[in-house]
């Protein structure tokens, strides 16, 4: 008998994304990624969560928000979404709606940089290293560049290198039988004995 898959109960629907790279469903708008901008996908709606696909594959995934019917809409942002926009445009950062939820250390580490002349485009290099690397590591870097003193992006990256550096590797343990029990010894008379017994011969 063959094994039935799971049921995956969702209703489909085509839906165009906005400039502001937003997704409008039951009032509501969802954040999709920036170059998805202008584009249409689908909308996979689940009882529970909205799931954004596009060319067969999942770009996007938000909580439902179920509003009262003539309540205002929401609107959700992902911050990920919206990191190609910042390398274009840095000032956006500043007042950006989706970045009011970035994580505590980067806004603490933003209101530092901020302050200084290109202070937007360190900040933003510093965000985009979650594209690359694990968020959590990103950000362990950023909270111990802050506990310094003296935050910098170099600072960051620094810490950063050092926190994902390989692990040494761990010593090769040599099976006995392959241990020598006598170690080999300099011992230039043995050699000069080995010639005399040539000659000899």
């Amino acid at each position: 008998m063959a094994l039935s898959c799971p049921f995956d109960g969702f209703v489909e629907h085509s839906k165009p994304v906005s400039p502001t790279c937003l997704v409008l469903f039951e009032r509501n708008r969802y954040s999709v990624p920036a170059s998805y901008a202008n584009r249409p996908i689908s909308l996979r709606v689940y009882a529970d969560k909205l799931v954004f696909v596009a060319e067969a594959q999942i770009i996007a995934e938000h909580v439902r928000v179920i509003s009262k019917k003539n309540g205002p809409g929401v609107t959700r942002y992902d911050w990920h979404h919206y990191l190609s926009v910042l390398q274009r445009k840095p000032g956006a950062l500043r007042n950006g709606a989706p970045f009011a939820e970035i994580p505590e250390g980067f806004k603490r580490l933003q209101a530092i940089l901020l302050k200084r002349l290109g202070g937007d485009r360190e900040m933003v290099e510093i965000l985009a290293l979650v594209l690359q690397h694990d968020e959590e590591t990103v950000l362990t870097a950023v909270e111990l560049a802050l506990e310094s003193g003296a935050p910098s992006k170099q600072h960051v990256l620094n810490v950063l290198s050092r926190l994902i550096e390989p692990a040494p590797i761990a010593p090769v343990n040599t099976p006995t039988p392959l241990i020598l029990l006598v170690e080999p010894q300099s011992n230039v008379i043995r050699y000069d004995q080995l010639r005399e017994v040539r000659r000899a011969a």
